[in-house]
């Protein structure tokens, strides 16, 4: 068994992972390690956090990004015409009319889940540090979208 402790430890298995594999408690391999002279480093410990820290933001940038990206689309939606659809009748058959533009709920639908995006993402980027330049640019760049698109949107009245 010490062998194997030794073994795994030499290829830079920690003391979670070489108990794991052996079906040994924790303190059993602490234990055998000790009496080998082996010593589980932090070092190695702390440089695998900060690589999982950093596979963690890229997720949440690729997210943020994704979330930003079907917002966009939604409110470019909003430009076109709109297509209206059913299913009715005894034969349950299909019928579809095309509008000039989408409805009023729809209309309210996009620019609210674009705004719940954007707050979102802006939340994400005050709290991550790590490119603060980035992210006032990228802040910058969607505020004056959005501007944009609000701009061209018509807001819906009563009679609409």
């Amino acid at each position: 068994m010490r062998a194997r402790v030794a073994a795994l430890h030499a290829e830079g298995k920690g003391r979670n992972a070489i108990a794991s594999e052996l079906g040994l408690g924790n303190s059993t391999v602490t234990r055998i390690a000790k009496a080998l002279g082996l010593d589980f480093s932090r070092a190695q410990t702390a440089v695998a956090v900060q690589a999982r820290s950093i596979d963690l933001a890229a997720g949440r940038q690729r997210l943020a990004e994704k979330m930003l990206g079907r917002a966009e689309k939604m409110l470019d939606d909003l430009d076109g015409p709109y297509l209206v659809y059913a299913f009715g009748g005894k034969d349950n058959v299909y019928s579809d009319h095309e509008l000039e533009k989408p409805p009023v709920e729809v209309q309210r639908t996009a620019v609210t889940t674009a705004g719940v995006a954007f707050d979102k993402v802006t939340k994400y980027l005050e709290k991550d540090t790590s490119g603060v330049d980035t992210a006032h640019s990228l802040l910058d760049t969607l505020a004056a979208g959005f501007k944009a698109a609000a701009a061209s949107y018509d807001a819906p009245t009563e009679d609409s």
